[in-house]
């Protein structure tokens, strides 16, 4: 270990650029996980999705293309085509004081709509890590249809 610190400062001298591209990507990561931890929504595993639903019965939105909504989706959940979602809606805004999931078939479209929820007011927002297919993947049980 000593002789690995001796050597360090020579070789970051003959190696600027990829000491540079190593504290930038470390920059990045501290970014991204300060960013994650100041937003206004959290991210359930398909176990944390399971314990909310035990506990305190979610209203759960599933942003998910129709054909895939109808293929697999978390029991409960309601499909809302996410150009028609408006956090603004008179129906969904009587729900304010209740959890919220937010959710789709990869995760990937979840975080626009769990911010539009926090702007419109809701206090208690969540979204799916990794959505439909990673409760799929959880093994937990899946709904086909309609509703």
């Amino acid at each position: 270990m000593n002789d690995f610190l001796h050597k360090l400062p020579e070789f970051l001298g003959h190696h600027e650029m990829l000491a540079l591209g190593f504290v930038a990507l470390v920059i990045a990561l501290i970014v991204t996980q300060i960013m994650v931890l100041l937003r206004k929504y959290k991210e359930l595993t398909p176990a944390g999705l399971t314990q909310l639903i035990n506990r305190d019965s979610p209203l759960m939105i599933d942003l998910s293309a129709i054909a895939d909504f109808e293929k697999m989706h978390v029991p409960g959940a309601k499909h809302v085509v996410m150009s028609q979602f408006d956090p603004e809606n008179k129906d969904l805004a009587k729900a304010r004081e209740l959890p919220v999931v937010v959710m789709d078939k990869d995760g990937r479209n979840s975080d626009s709509a769990a911010q539009r929820l926090v702007k419109a007011g809701f206090t208690r927002v969540y979204t799916l890590g990794g959505g439909v297919l990673a409760w799929q993947q959880a093994q937990l049980p899946v709904a086909k249809g309609k509703n």
